[in-house]
């Protein structure tokens, strides 16, 4: 009768253990392949905007590299990977066709004012506490789905700790 104890007691344990490390799993963040995203957040937009930005911060946990080539969300008519830079004080956002490098062991931010998705033919304002879904799509990692989460009107940042 002990060893059958013994044996339930081992059984049950087991499958706490499995079902704490299955919570303990559902609070990482989101891999693509061997590509770690965290900090995803967007902007509140105005009423009536054409456009918005989203910004996820990217590390290459692989031995190759990778390329954020694309996104798409059921919010806009199209998402895509912008860069923004200053020539001769002016500011310019551009397109980036090719998509955007993510070198083995690097970590790309995107930002305000720097790299970032533009969310172009909004359907709809995005409102302070929405959640935006984005689809990332890397050529090597595929796709992974995220949910944004919306910040105030021009906020620079987002508190994550949180969303």
């Amino acid at each position: 009768m002990n060893n059958f104890i013994l044996a339930l007691v081992s059984a049950v344990m087991l499958v706490a253990g499995t079902f704490a490390a299955q919570a303990d799993m559902k609070h990482t963040s989101p891999m693509a392949g061997d590509i770690h995203i965290e900090n995803a957040w967007t902007r509140a937009t105005p009423n009536g905007a054409p456009a918005g930005g989203a910004f996820v911060t990217l590390t290459n946990n692989g031995k190759m590299a990778d390329r954020l080539i694309g996104a798409s969300s059921d919010v806009a008519k199209v998402v895509e990977v912008h860069e923004m830079s200053m020539d001769n004080g002016v500011m310019k956002m551009a397109h980036l066709k090719d998509g955007l490098v993510i070198e083995p062991g690097a970590t790309v931010e995107l930002k305000p004012g720097s790299f970032h998705l533009m969310m172009i033919g909004l359907h709809k304002a995005i409102a302070k506490g929405d959640m935006v879904k984005i689809i990332l799509e890397f050529e090597h990692a595929g796709q992974v789905e995220m949910m944004f989460p919306a910040a105030q009107l021009g906020a620079p940042g987002m508190d994550h700790a949180n969303h």
